[in-house]
């Protein structure tokens, strides 16, 4: 077997909370030169038994991949410093479980370590993202297609509505000052939402290599814009945004239609009449402010879904890895875009 044709290691790899101290710490892609292995195989650069290898990033441990993967035993191996292996887990996984717990071999001493994938650096700042802002009345369908772009085109959807109702799930400092706020129709304060919206950009970043962002939600008000400019920076070039258009008739039938199986304390039309007034009052003066600035893409939110996927999908063509572009509809997909009905409930 020949690694000529495999792509460039570029993962990081965090390991904490070995019994083990000298285990812990970060693990860069293997500069080893090709070696054959035990089993047979050729390695090349990052690469050991034809899947990604790693080595200390304090260059302290004697082997040379430190965390590898073994075909004869078809597990992936963590080293100690001498170079003896202290930890492994049966696995054909093409990259070192996360999720599962390791096993303490010979040399190791119990608890075995937690094992984190990071797609860069964690020394280094994170990349600037590629980020579009979405807004549009309750109701205007672009949840719908934030997540058709996410299922189809590789994008991350991040609501704010949606993180902001698990933060208040979740019961943290914060909850019940989120409850009252949406209960009420209001905008939440702007240094909880920012602050949501920071981290979930940042981990679908490391642990994901998300760079490609549709920010559902955001800004709902000129005030969300200063938290956006105390994060990204003024002088960076803004986002462009796309705006789900659509009269309020035909959202209040949306909103009364979904309140059936829902299960949202604001999909009624009180709540929905304080979200449309809070929408006009404070969201339309920053969709001005980027229609001033000629960066915003309209889109039609009455016409049919698949009219108005496809006005996303080339609203996001230029920034869309092409093979997923090209890609043909999930049964997923086809089911939000209303080509075939969802499965029967039993």
């Amino acid at each position: 077997m020949t690694s000529k044709a495999l792509k460039p290691n570029t993962l990081f790899i965090e390991v904490s909370g070995a019994g083990l101290p000298e285990v812990d710490g970060l693990f860069v892609p293997s500069t080893a030169p090709p070696v054959e292995s035990e089993s047979g195989t050729v390695s090349s650069l990052g690469y050991w038994n034809g899947k990604m290898a790693w080595d200390r990033a304090d260059n302290k441990c004697e082997r040379s991949p430190a965390l590898s993967y073994s075909n004869s035993y078809t597990s992936w191996r963590i080293c100690r410093l001498d170079g003896h292996l202290a930890y492994d887990i049966t696995s054909e996984d093409a990259l070192p479980p996360t999720n599962a717990e390791w096993h303490v071999y010979k040399k190791g001493v119990a608890p075995a370590p937690s094992v984190v994938i990071h797609h860069f650096d964690p020394r280094k700042p994170l990349p600037r993202p590629t980020v579009y802002f979405v807004l549009g009345g309750p109701g205007s369908g672009k949840g719908t297609m934030c997540t058709l772009a996410a299922n189809q085109l590789g994008w991350t959807h991040l609501s704010t509505g949606d993180l902001l109702r698990a933060e208040r799930a979740a019961g943290g400092e914060t909850a019940a000052e989120i409850e009252r706020y949406i209960t009420a129709g209001e905008l939440v304060p702007n240094e909880i939402t920012v602050t949501l919206l920071k981290k979930a950009m940042d981990q679908a970043m490391r642990l994901q290599g998300k760079t490609n962002f549709l920010l559902d939600g955001f800004p709902r008000s000129l005030d969300n814009m200063e938290g956006w400019y105390q994060v990204f920076g003024r002088e960076a070039e803004l986002p462009t945004m796309l705006h789900f258009e659509c009269p309020y008739p035909v959202l209040e039938q949306r909103i009364l239609g979904r309140a059936k199986y829902s299960n949202r304390s604001d999909d009624n039309v009180a709540s929905m009449k304080l979200r449309f007034d809070t929408f006009k009052a404070k969201t339309l003066p920053t969709l001005e402010l980027f229609q001033g600035l000629n960066k915003v893409i309209e889109v039609d939110a009455s016409l049919g879904r698949e009219a108005v996927y496809a006005m996303v999908k080339e609203s996001l063509q230029a920034h869309t890895d092409p093979e997923l572009a090209a890609q043909p509809l999930t049964e997923l997909s086809e089911m939000q875009l209303g080509l075939r009905p969802y499965p029967m409930r039993g």
